[in-house]
């Protein structure tokens, strides 16, 4: 998953734009619907427990993705409601 390799690269890097963000979960829809973003937010909670265990220096980045993707499929559903 493309995505996965964008997250590991601005944890790597210590820096995220909110524009890459947003384009990154686009896409993420985009290529497997909900279900991929699902499985992100899944992955994501995994790696930013075991991040904070080992108090990586950019596990505030890790936790910023995790909020913005739960953040997107609660306004993705409420979307989906409304249609």
């Amino acid at each position: 998953m493309r995505a996965l390799d964008d997250i590991a690269l601005t944890l790597k890097l210590g820096q995220l734009h909110p524009t890459a963000v947003l384009n990154t979960l686009i896409a993420t829809e985009n290529e497997g619907g909900l279900s991929a973003v699902r499985y992100l937010e899944r992955q994501l909670a995994r790696s930013n427990d075991a991040l904070r265990e080992r108090e990586h220096p950019h596990r505030a980045l890790a936790e910023i993705w995790l909020n913005a993707t739960r953040a997107y499929l609660l306004a993705q559903t409420e979307q989906q409601r409304a249609v």
